[in-house]
């Protein structure tokens, strides 16, 4: 979720701490990303919530999502692991891998009218055609209404 609703990469995910929340302005800062940058991405009131309570329950310490070596954060193999499991169990016949969540982010942000250069912006992509690949859609399906129960970031509507 927080893969899918933070439009993180697999690696950032991998490397956030609990100090990178910041629940005030509502944004992650993410270290170290892509090409070596820092920097903010949005995140939602659900998934803060989805946060605090699986901090108050695990407790982590370095790593938010801590790997099974102590002092060391989760695995990219794991993620893609838990990210199968929760595929099979939701009974979603498609591959999804971690990187899809991304697609969707997109895709979700493209059918609720985001316009496609915010999109671009959101995802951290320097040039237009990059945030294109992501939004293979039917262009019918742009600018209609979510499905009800459909979870886009409500900090990205």
């Amino acid at each position: 979720m927080t893969a899918h609703a933070a439009d993180l990469r697999i690696s950032e995910v991998a490397h956030l701490k609990a100090t990178d929340i910041d629940s005030q302005r509502m944004v992650i800062r993410v270290n170290q990303g892509k090409n070596h940058k820092d920097h903010y991405v949005m995140f939602s009131p659900r998934l803060l919530e989805i946060l605090r309570t699986y901090w108050l329950d695990a407790h982590p310490r370095d790593w938010l999502f801590p790997g099974d070596i102590p002092g060391h954060p989760i695995s990219a193999d794991a993620i893609r692991q838990a990210c199968n499991r929760a595929r099979q169990r939701s009974g979603i016949q498609k591959p999804i891998t971690p990187h899809s969540l991304r697609h969707a982010f997109a895709t979700h942000l493209l059918e609720t009218s985001t316009d496609v250069r915010r999109i671009r912006l959101l995802m951290g992509h320097r040039s237009l055609s990059t945030t294109s690949r992501y939004l293979r859609i039917a262009t019918s399906t742009v600018g209609k209404p979510m499905p009800t129960g459909s979870v886009v970031p409500s900090a990205v509507r």
